[in-house]
């Protein structure tokens, strides 16, 4: 039987890398899954990301997907390696997990110039060093320099990133990545979420500084994955349905949904996931 591709999230976020998906591959189906009742993962440990990614994970291979995309920096960084080396091997052997962290890695390097790349994440993504770490195994001669936005993704969230008082917090953060590093010339946007402030972003960006998003780059990975990979191929529904869930509130998901897919939604609350 076919399935829906798999695209899970903390929250919200993950929608933007969606509909990157969703535009160069229409003719599947999918699954958008987020955890919005146990958002957001970005503080947490190492050991509840994982566990509440696995949880999440198996929710959607129970709902028939043969492959999930971890749209999520902070569940890529914590979880990905785990689920992918112990548990499908143990429980799922014919189920994929991919990430969005290798795919950005394997293609950074290619925006800079000058060797030198900006990384704005959550803490738990800065922390984990995973894209200094998966950077270096592409581009070993590319200098990275990181900055945690722990606000941000609040702001967000709280509909406040168009506001005035954001202002501050996105200035702020640029502010201390940048400073003292003239040689930056590229910034990734190392959260799913942060596309939402690129308007901001862009009002104290220096001249000559380009900014990367990630939903274009997982778009294009996906697809070679996929021409890759038949067996996997061959097990989605290609009946081009979209179906999202949410662990919170479904009418609060939709309400908030628009702004980050770029149309309205219909969501599912799915209940029985503990904090």
């Amino acid at each position: 039987m076919k399935g829906p591709i798999g695209i899970f999230d903390s929250g919200y976020g993950g929608l933007t890398v969606f509909k990157s998906i969703a535009a160069r591959l229409p003719g599947y189906s999918y699954l958008y899954f987020g955890d919005n009742g146990r958002a957001p993962y970005g503080d947490r440990s190492f050991e509840t990301v994982y566990l509440y990614t696995w949880e999440c994970v198996q929710w959607m291979f129970a709902q028939g997907c043969p492959l999930v995309i971890l749209a999520c920096n902070t569940a890529s960084a914590k979880a990905l390696r785990s689920i992918q080396q112990n548990e499908l091997q143990t429980y799922y052997p014919e189920n994929r997990v991919l990430g969005v962290i290798r795919p950005t890695a394997e293609t950074i390097g290619n925006f800079t110039q000058t060797g030198s790349v900006g990384v704005l994440g959550t803490r738990g993504t800065v922390r984990s060093a995973s894209y200094p770490i998966e950077i270096a195994k592409f581009f070993p001669d590319v200098a990275v320099s990181q900055q945690s936005c722990p606000l941000w993704v609040p702001l967000i969230e709280n509909n406040e990133h168009e506001s005035a008082g954001a202002d501050y917090f996105v200035k702020k953060y640029l502010d201390e990545l940048l400073d003292g590093r003239p040689e930056i010339d590229t910034l990734l946007l190392a959260c799913t979420h942060y596309p939402l402030l690129i308007p901001k972003i862009d009002q104290y960006l220096p001249a000559g500084i380009r900014l990367v998003s990630q939903g274009a780059i997982v778009a294009s990975s996906l697809e070679d994955y996929l021409l890759r990979h038949p067996e996997i191929a061959s097990r989605i529904d290609c009946s081009m349905q979209q179906q999202f869930f949410t662990t919170g509130d479904a009418p609060s998901f939709e309400e908030h949904a628009s702004a980050f897919f770029g149309q309205a939604i219909h969501a599912i609350a799915v209940n029985g996931f503990k904090k």
